[in-house]
Order: C-alpha cells, then structure tokens, then sequence
C-alpha cells in the first residue's frame, strides 16, 4: 500500500502535528492491514469468507453495500453474485452473472487496480455484461487478481457522504481497496480449492472427513455456549434396485437428485455431507430435538413426493432417518463419533421398522429409540 509521505522541499511543508498525525494514520491503516489479512487468511469456509470480504470493503470504504462476483465451481465458465452481497439492491427477474470471455473481464485484468463504473461505460459503451454490472449502481468496481487473472469482482455500492465531504474515492482510499482485494483474491482461491477438494464431484455435498472436522468443532462450541446440536443419517431406501433395474447411470441421477433436495430442505448454517454409498448425513446447529425432526420429516416428505423421472421412467424413492441430539443436560457427548454412531444406530431401526420413516435416538442409547411424532 502506497503511503502519502510528507511532502518535499518543493511543496509547502507541514508542521509537526500534521506530520505525526500522518504517520499516526499509517501505522492505525497498516494495523488494520494486519488484522484485515489475519481475518481473511483464517477464514476457510468460502460463504463466511466471501461475508467477511463483504463487511471489511463496506466498512473500510464507508459505503452501503457490496458484493463479490466469483466462479461457482472449477469448471465455471461464470462469474456469479449469487448471494454474495449485502446492501446492494437487487432485482430477482436479473440473472447477475459476467462470462469469462468478454470485454468487460479482459478490460478489468488490463493492470489497473480500481474502475469506476463511468470509466468502464465509456470504454465499452456496447458491452452486455458490464450493463448487467452497471444495474448495481456500484460507485467503484474492483478486480481480484490471482496470477495475472481475474479472480472475481468486488463491487461497492453508495459511497456515505459526510459534512464537508466531496464523496469521491481518494488515492489513497483507492490504494487502500486494491490491497483488500489482493488480500481477498488470495484467500478466496485457497478457500476455494478446500472447497472444491471437501465436496464430493457427483453430489455437491461434503465429503464425510470434511462433515466430521466441523462437527468436531461445533460441537466443542455447543457443549461450551450450552446449545444443541443434532445430526441426522438418512438411508436411501432400496437403492440398489436402481442401479440393478435401470443401470448405474440411474443410480447416480437418483443420488444427484436426493442430494440437492436435502440441500435445499437446510439452512445456510447447516451442513450435509455425503457420507458414503447411498448415506448422507446433516448436522443442524442450534436445533433441537423437535427443530431435528421438523427438518428430518420435511427432507423424508420432500423426496418421498417428488417425481424421480429417469429416460422414461417415473420412479418412487424414499428414504430412512435417524436422528441424534446433542444436549449438555441429556446426552453431553464430546465425539463427534458418538452423536454420528448414535443416529446410525437410530437410522438402522427406522430400516428394520419398515423403512421410510424417521426415527430420533434416546440419548446415549441403543435400545430407547423411537420413532419421530
């Protein structure tokens, strides 16, 4: 980051408040680079980087809101907002996404750090992507650049105006944005990349390693604030006759599909993993045992109605749950082994009781189950 160092023999010199003044300013801006890097570097999980990105620009920069375009999967040929904004008013009819290959991204990794969206309009009056940008009103647009590549886009949104105050960015703030987004860039490609290699290529689910180190850590922090916390082990019910019927080309569409019909029965703070096979697990946080079985009943019903329909063939798919419920007053389990054993354990006698049902787990043991009202 550039400093603005006292001013040379040539200019009119300061004096010695506004000098220390100064230098006082860089060591604040050159801490908060610090703790700024620190957050970023430390911040794996990709939607909780991309907020923390998101809140750093907003309030380092004094505007009302931002939002960070960035590639939703390896394979993408997008930049996507998605979600990954606050702030910022957005119209649901508008898709917000910015293709590789076009004008406005080969004039953004052109070198410069930081574009006004005035500056970028009248370079590509004609280009399509950029008006979509432009619908934001951001008052600046700002690369993250990885290796000579764009690496997503940060936009800010209105800049707050104060007394005596022309509203516009300052070099210096410019300079202090640019840093923010290569610090950004960086960490968004490493969160990235856990991402990519925590989450299971067929389903968009987490891998079961993944599943079990974060359960590990929220449950040390449930049974620290007194909060619970449950896991449910879903089974889907009969799977091989898919795979033995049509082929394994239908077993996978039936995995695909169950798999984002539990990810879309979820909240953003919940987790579900595919934990092997035909098994998947979700860990809901903060939810107790009727919170469980409310989200349990709802993912079983959701999957148990909808039309799996594969190369002419409408099929029925149902699934089997068990669920696990961890309570510092009921069942203080500090495994995160137990509680995902004790769901298993509740989930083979949803199998055994006729499937299609969801059963919850008695706390701490093997024989009390019962099946969820």
């Amino acid at each position: 980051m550039n400093s603005e160092e006292p001013q040379n023999s040539s200019t009119p010199q300061m004096n010695t408040d506004e000098t220390i003044a100064l230098y006082e300013r860089h060591i604040y801006d050159l801490q908060q680079m610090l703790e700024i890097s620190k957050s970023l570097c430390t911040t794996l999980e990709l939607p909780a980087l991309i907020e923390s990105i998101v809140y750093i620009a907003m309030a380092q920069m004094r505007v009302t809101g931002a939002g960070i375009f960035i590639f939703e999967s390896i394979d993408s040929t997008m930049y996507k907002l998605s979600n990954n904004y606050s702030g910022l008013e957005i119209d649901p009819a508008v898709e917000y996404t910015i293709p590789v290959n076009c004008a406005l991204i080969e004039k953004l990794g052109s070198g410069t750090k930081v574009f006004s969206i005035e500056s970028l309009l009248e370079d590509l009056p004609d280009d399509g992507p950029l008006h979509i940008l432009s619908s934001l009103k951001p008052s600046l647009v700002v690369p993250l650049i990885l290796k000579n590549r764009v690496n997503g886009i940060l936009v800010l949104g209105e800049r707050i105006v104060f007394d005596n105050d022309s509203g516009k960015f300052t070099d210096y703030e410019k300079n202090e944005i640019s840093t923010i987004a290569s610090l950004a860039s960086v960490a968004v490609n490493n969160a990235s990349l856990i991402e990519q290699s925590s989450t299971d290529m067929m389903t968009k689910l987490k891998l079961k390693y993944y599943f079990f180190n974060v359960l590990t850590d929220k449950l040390d922090k449930a049974f620290s604030e007194d909060i619970p916390l449950s896991v449910v082990m879903f089974d889907i019910d009969f799977f091989k006759k898919f795979n033995d019927t049509y082929g394994h080309a239908c077993g996978d569409y039936v995995l695909m599909t169950v798999a984002k019909i539990i990810k879309s029965s979820i909240r953003g703070e919940d987790m579900a993993s595919r934990y092997g096979g035909e098994e998947f697990t979700v860990m809901l946080y903060n939810a107790n045992r009727s919170e469980a079985i409310a989200v349990a009943e709802r993912i079983r019903k959701n999957i148990e109605k909808n039309d799996f329909y594969y190369q002419g063939q409408h099929m029925q798919v149902t699934i089997s749950g068990g669920i696990s419920i961890f309570s510092a007053e009921t069942n203080p389990v500090t495994s995160a082994k137990v509680l995902v054993d004790q769901a298993d354990r509740a989930l083979y006698l949803s199998k055994r009781n006729g499937r299609n049902r969801v059963t919850c787990a008695a706390p701490g043991t093997d024989s009390e189950s019962e099946e969820a009202k």
